[in-house]
């Protein structure tokens, strides 16, 4: 396996956490199977997020921009950042007692990451796959780059609302649709066509309006050649007809501004129509639009809508409910440029990972994100992977001019690129200029694992370890990551990367809402293991606000959300109780609410397992058993002695087959289950008599005790490495016992057990304590009755009642004088006297 490689942003988040525990398990089952096992841990250089964050701290500390300091100098600062971070999220993961093989640790910029990225570029180019093309991008004003599909946050926005965009000091109105007049030319004052938008700023680069062909309203347009005037550039432009236009949306008059909306530029591609750029990278208006011209885009919208008003054009605003696309890394409104970019062709290796899902050669684990895959591959576009950033690997392709001819050439160096342009001119090359855009962060990481065994040399590393046998990771970047590494992979070798994927639900809180730094509720590894106060958490609430990141509303919400969810703090866990509590959610499912809460009382029963072994670490001192004596009492095991063993016995079968089909909240419920309410509070108590007295059944106690201990910490050992490790170092030296498999209790214990936790159950319901304990009167048929004898003492011991009266006549009770009333037996009563004087006052309980 391979870990997917944490951002250098910052320190682990959960997500993380649960990540690397969750493949950890794995990778020690897999040992124990003596199999041969590779994983290796990586970090990703995250172009985007790391440029984000390096940029805001240079602004806060240096009051500085990326454009102040130039790329170079803005490149060693990220190094430095890079340098400084790496080693947090280094000693965070070993923190976790994580088995990787560090001595292959991979950093997708390193020299083997960077050669790989560059010779699939070349070859992909060279296969006609890679091309470049103009096409309106999204984009980030703020990034000052493109971003994916996939990289927009398309929020809902019912009416009229503020929000805040990076650049502008006051929130800016969503939610509005503007009603604008576009007067005919050659007709009368009053014949004007009016078109709905949302968007006013771009009316600058309107180039026509459209109606439907059968839209009535427009009818007496039809078949004649109609021109609007442009109020603001002062020139004509067209209505035209075109069946994809929506009637029922606002007037069903739309303005067509493709430089600028993707439907628009499609539109004006059947159409032929000119395009007009309004807004440029940096989210102002360009020069040549007179008033308008350098300003921010939402200033200029308002500006717009007064003067609009100003010309008698301004037909109303109202409210209305839009979807409005935001970029995830920045938060700002996404804007739609018509700019050249790189893309890589993906149909063909999307159905050919479709395929290799229908026909059982790639699997995906739980099966219902294959429907996921489906619909994400069966429809899936070329992928724009050039961004417009300072981080990251640069593009290889060169754009290579010789006279009048220009053409773009992809190459591993300048050499290269010089050799394969003097071929393509058959001459003197005039200029050579290598491309100043980066890749997606995703192009790079899609190489592994390839890149990580060598590619694109055939090592032997490739050949004994790809694909791999799993990969394991979020849902969240199915498609991000692990299908892009897939189509990629067929693109490049024709192999897929990996047999089995294995997909885990997103953290989220206690109340099942995605972490989220606005929220509060942003919970980090550390502050779970070594706990935190509330004024720490407060504390870093009005960090991330001092820091850009969330603004004061922001600040003070989270700081409400952090007092009322954790008034106290969160208390010391551990890093075992973190693992254990991470791994007791079924992760199949889309969301996995963590509790700190769940968490301590995990730590809390770690406790109990350490209480135990100071037990049996006791008993070994007290009663000393000769070598001998021990081994012989492996023949005599009483029968509470054999239960216990078959109990252990049934929790491996369920611990080990539970983590081989990913259900590890099966195998720690089930480990729950035995050190919890078999063997801490029934077995163990049991035999404390025995103990004491030092008796002949004292010394299979002892070997049962340590036994399951032994094997119990052993299955523990999956999640709660560092328990297990200190607590074996302690317990006795004495025999295992072997053959669990052919140890079986008597089915009557178990009967013997479910009498003693319905009394317990009695007891609690009705606040009868040892102290004032009346007599337990049991009744029973005569062919039990020999059983209930037999365990009087262990019945006593476990339900903690020191009077116990077994009969096997029920006619000498008056049950008209019982509370409670059953026809199943075994039966039990409280007494508060003596059942031969019939005086009994009490409780009635069947089993």
């Amino acid at each position: 396996m391979i870990f997917p490689p944490p951002n250098v942003t910052g320190n682990l988040h959960l997500g993380h956490a649960l990540t690397a525990t969750i493949q950890d398990v794995i990778i020690r089952r897999q040992k124990e199977k003596d199999l041969e096992v590779l994983w290796i841990p990586g970090m990703d250089h995250a172009g985007i997020a790391t440029q984000v964050v390096v940029e805001k701290n240079l602004m806060r500390e240096r009051s500085m921009s990326r454009y102040d300091l130039g790329r170079q100098k803005f490149q060693e600062e990220i190094l430095k950042w890079k340098t400084f971070r790496e080693k947090d999220i280094r000693a965070n993961l070993k923190s976790l007692g994580l088995s990787f093989a560090w001595e292959r640790e991979y950093y997708t910029m390193n020299e083997g990451q960077c050669k790989a990225v560059t010779k699939a570029f070349v070859e992909l180019f060279e296969k006609g796959l890679i091309y470049r093309d103009t096409n309106l991008i999204n984009w980030s004003c703020s990034l000052e780059s493109a971003i994916s599909d996939i990289e927009i946050d398309n929020v809902e926005v019912n009416g009229p609302t503020p929000i805040p965009v990076p650049g502008y000091e006051k929130n800016i109105i969503f939610g509005e649709i503007t009603n604008v007049a576009y007067r005919v030319e050659g007709g009368s004052e009053t014949d004007e066509i009016i078109v709905s938008t949302t968007r006013p700023e771009t009316l600058l680069g309107d180039v026509a309006v459209a109606v439907h062909p059968d839209d009535d309203r427009y009818s007496r347009y039809r078949g004649r050649e109609t021109k609007l005037w442009h109020p603001f550039r002062e020139t004509s432009i067209p209505l035209i007809f075109d069946e994809d236009v929506d009637q029922a949306f606002g007037t069903g008059a739309v303005k067509i501004t493709p430089s600028h909306d993707k439907w628009d530029f499609s539109l004006a591609k059947r159409h032929n129509l000119p395009h007009v750029d309004v807004i440029d990278e940096r989210g102002r208006i360009f020069l040549g639009f007179g008033s308008f011209s350098d300003l921010p885009r939402f200033t200029a919208r308002e500006k717009i809508k007064d003067s609009l008003a100003q010309l008698g054009l301004l037909r109303g605003t109202k409210s209305h409910s839009m979807i409005l696309p935001r970029c995830s890394r920045s938060g700002d409104v996404v804007e739609y440029l018509k700019k050249p970019q790189w893309y890589l062709k993906c149909q063909e290796a999307a159905l050919e990972s479709v395929e290799a899902v229908r026909s059982g050669k790639l699997k995906i684990i739980p099966e219902e994100f294959q429907s996921e895959w489906f619909r994400w591959l069966e429809n899936c576009h070329d992928w724009c992977i050039s961004r417009q950033i300072w981080w990251g690997h640069r593009i290889p392709a060169f754009e290579c001019s010789s006279g009048d001819s220009t053409e773009w050439i992809a190459a591993e160096s300048v050499a290269e690129a010089l050799e394969k342009a003097e071929k393509i001119f058959q001459g003197k090359v005039d200029k050579i200029k290598r491309d100043t855009d980066v890749l997606d962060t995703w192009f790079s990481s899609g190489l592994l694992p390839l890149s990580v065994f060598g590619w694109p040399e055939k090592s032997k590393d490739l050949e004994k370890y790809f694909p791999l046998d799993l990969m394991e990771t979020g849902h969240d970047i199915l498609f991000f990551w692990v299908a892009r590494m897939t189509m990629l992979s067929l693109m490049l070798t024709g192999e897929i990367p990996f047999r089995k994927i294995l997909l885990h639900g997103i953290i989220c809180d206690s109340q099942g809402r995605k972490m989220s730094k606005s929220l509060g509720n942003v919970i980090l590894p550390e502050q779970v293991i070594n706990g935190t106060s509330i004024e720490e958490l407060i504390q870093q609430s009005e960090h991330f606000h001092r820091s850009g990141i969330i603004s004061e509303a922001e600040m003070k919400r989270s700081i409400d959300e952090v007092s009322k969810n954790h008034p106290n703090g969160i208390p010391e866990c551990g890093i075992d109780a973190l693992r254990f509590t991470l791994c007791s959610y079924n992760i199949s499912n889309h969301f996995v609410n963590f509790d700190t809460a769940e968490c301590h009382a995990n730590k809390l029963f770690f406790n109990k397992i350490w209480q135990a072994s100071r037990f049996t670490i006791k008993a070994f001192e007290s009663v000393n058993p000769k070598p001998e004596d021990l081994t012989k009492s492996l023949e005599n095991l009483s029968e509470m002695d054999k239960w216990i063993l078959e109990k252990l016995f049934c929790t491996q079968n369920v611990v080990k087959d539970s983590i081989d089909r990913y259900s590890f909240h099966l195998a720690t419920a089930a480990l729950k289950t035995f050190f919890y309410s078999n063997f801490c509070n029934v077995y163990l108590e049991t035999t404390k008599s025995s103990i004491n007295a030092k008796n002949s059944k004292a010394t299979g106690h002892l070997l049962t005790l340590r036994t399951c201990l032994v094997e119990g910490l052993k299955l523990m050992e999956y999640f709660t490495p560092f328990l297990v490790h200190e607590l074996l170092k302690f317990l006795p030296n004495a025999p295992n016992i072997s053959n669990l498999d052919k140890i079986h209790a008597e089915d009557h214990i178990e009967q013997i057990i479910e009498i003693c936790a319905t009394i317990r159950g009695i007891k609690s319901q009705n606040n009868i304590v040892k102290k004032n304990s009346p007599q337990l009167i049991i009744w029973a048929d005569n062919s039990f009755i020999p059983e209930v004898r037999k365990h009087s003492e262990t019945i006593k011991t476990l339900a903690m009642i020191p009077n116990l009266k077994i009969i096997d006549d029920r006619e000498v009770f008056n049950e008209e004088k019982c509370s409670i009333k059953s026809v199943a037996k075994p039966f039990c009563w409280f007494g508060k006297s003596s059942f031969i004087d019939n005086q009994f006052e009490g409780f009635y309980n069947n089993f």
